[in-house]
């Protein structure tokens, strides 16, 4: 079982494309495992489309993996989206690392794309179906109360068989979705006491379903910061945990130096987590490079003695 280490951004922090990819470079050279591109469609702040972004990703990285963290099912046609993954995929080598959720009833993305909320959940599940049917078999046919295939096929298939399918989101018909159709987890803002048992659900589940999913494939994520907790980066973000969960901020950030990264880390390890996503805490593209930086020379060894 690997520990594994990759970092993920929220918004786009670049001035312009060279800021940006000058990052990726730095995370391709650095050793990290992937990059992680949330979703988020209508916003007020910088924010790059996913999928475009795993495109660019598949001509610009030689080594790197990359994912969605995560791509709201929810408001996506599955077959599209089934041929969009199958495509990078091909193109990237069988780098990338798909994963979906059905996003917020809040988000203003649904309004927007005037797609409903409600039934939100069995349209993904759905979605996750058809999609992991389009990617393995060689014809499909399905009849859903959503999506409705008749001898459906995709080719070039990926080349990653079968096709990582990581999926979001601890409520039970999540934990469902990953047992019924996930080859991995990965966790939302949340803590390590909250973490441990949808991990444990997901577990028990499996045996339904005849499954199993490796243990290495089980993630989460947390901010991190090298400086000061009154840093204004810092408390800002605090505001907007504690105003957004109504929880306190200490278990879903770690500011400081190497050992208290790595101490949060390890909470999450012995909560059964193997794979991080970490978001660098900073306050402009240069602030991003340098927190990216002292990760990898810093933090980034350490992970490997995790759990050891």
């Amino acid at each position: 079982m690997t520990i594994s280490a990759g970092l993920g951004i929220a918004n786009f922090p670049f001035a312009d494309a060279r800021g940006f990819w000058r990052w990726v470079d730095l995370c391709e050279n650095g050793g990290l495992d992937s990059l992680w591109q949330s979703d988020r469609l209508i916003s007020n702040e910088p924010n790059l489309e996913v999928m475009s972004v795993m495109a660019a990703l598949a001509g610009g990285t030689k080594r790197l993996k990359f994912g969605m963290n995560v791509a709201s099912l929810g408001l996506r046609d599955p077959v599209l989206m089934a041929k969009a993954c199958a495509t990078i995929d091909v193109l990237s080598n069988g780098r990338l690392l798909p994963a979906f959720g059905i996003g917020s009833a809040r988000s203003r993305d649904y309004i927007a794309t005037n797609t409903p909320t409600k039934g939100r959940g069995a349209r993904s599940a759905e979605g996750l179906e058809v999609m992991t049917r389009l990617w393995s078999e060689p014809e499909v046919t399905f009849a859903g109360q959503y999506y409705q295939l008749d001898a459906a096929s995709i080719a070039p298939q990926p080349v990653q068989r079968p096709l990582p399918l990581w999926v979001g989101g601890s409520a039970k018909q999540a934990i469902e979705r990953t047992a019924r159709w996930g080859t991995g987890w990965q966790a939302g803002i949340e803590s390590p006491s909250e973490v441990a048992p949808v991990i444990q659900a997901i577990k028990a589940a499996l045996p339904t379903y005849q499954r199993t999913i490796d243990e290495d494939h089980f993630g989460a994520g947390f901010a991190f910061r090298f400086g000061s907790a009154k840093d204004a980066v810092v408390t800002n973000y605090q505001d907007f945990l504690s105003k957004r969960l109504q929880k306190d901020p200490a278990d879903f950030m770690a500011v400081g130096n190497t050992s208290d990264i790595l101490a949060l880390a390890t909470k999450f390890h012995q909560a059964g987590v193997h794979k991080f996503i970490l978001r660098p805490l900073a306050v402009d593209a240069d602030d991003v490079l340098h927190q990216t930086k002292l990760f990898i020379e810093q933090a980034l060894p350490g992970f490997k003695s995790i759990g050891a």
